[in-house]
């Protein structure tokens, strides 16, 4: 059983939010628990957030934050009390990929790889040896994946490059991967998105 009241606030990173979220809820009980899960968290949830943290608690109150998306606005509205939280009152964000938080928030908490947070792992793409071939098929298995697993699909090439390949990466292609972070964002198709990274190691070779 979690010793509730060595929990601080913090981020998980998963996939599964659902699954996240009813794990939580069990245990933390008996504690309050409130679960904001959006599709896209937006500035009227954060205000609902800001309010439901200045409700007196004489015992600790988690709110958790969920969602596929998380819009700039509504984060920063949220700093002052994530930074300094009311008395009594944890925080706990849910996201699918560490690009959706803003770097104020990502550094004000801690971040927790949840239950379906692995995909970094499991990229066998071989970033130092690739060619067209190997991009072509990839971009074909890849062909309808989504704006936010096209997110973690980012995540798990520059875990790859960088940490299995051990690749030092140039700055365009560094460049390159905040572009695509941008670009799906406004929702460019995302197998263009990839293949905009992937063919940034072509041309550096």
């Amino acid at each position: 059983m979690l010793a509730h009241n060595k929990i601080k606030s913090h981020i998980i990173i998963s996939s599964d939010i659902e699954v996240e979220i009813s794990k939580l809820q069990e245990s933390l009980k008996p504690n309050r628990v409130v679960v904001v899960h959006e599709e896209k968290f937006l500035l009227e949830h954060a205000k609902a957030v800001v309010a439901e943290s200045y409700i007196s608690e004489s015992e600790t109150k988690y709110i958790i934050l969920a969602a596929s998306e998380f819009h700039t606005v509504s984060q920063n509205s949220l700093l002052k009390v994530i930074e300094e939280p009311p008395r009594n009152i944890v925080y706990i964000i849910i996201s699918p990929t560490k690009s959706n938080l803003l770097a104020t928030i990502r550094s004000r908490l801690p971040i927790i790889k949840g239950e379906k947070a692995q995909l970094a792992n499991e990229c066998e793409l071989n970033i130092a040896r690739l060619d067209y071939a190997a991009i072509f098929t990839f971009l074909k298995t890849n062909a309808r994946i989504s704006r936010q697993d096209a997110k973690l699909m980012l995540e798990a090439l520059y875990h790859r490059a960088t940490v299995v390949d051990m690749l030092i990466l140039t700055r365009a292609q560094l460049d390159n991967f905040d572009k695509a972070y941008r670009l799906l964002e406004l929702n460019s198709r995302p197998q263009s998105v990839l293949a905009l990274i992937l063919m940034g190691f072509i041309d550096a070779s």
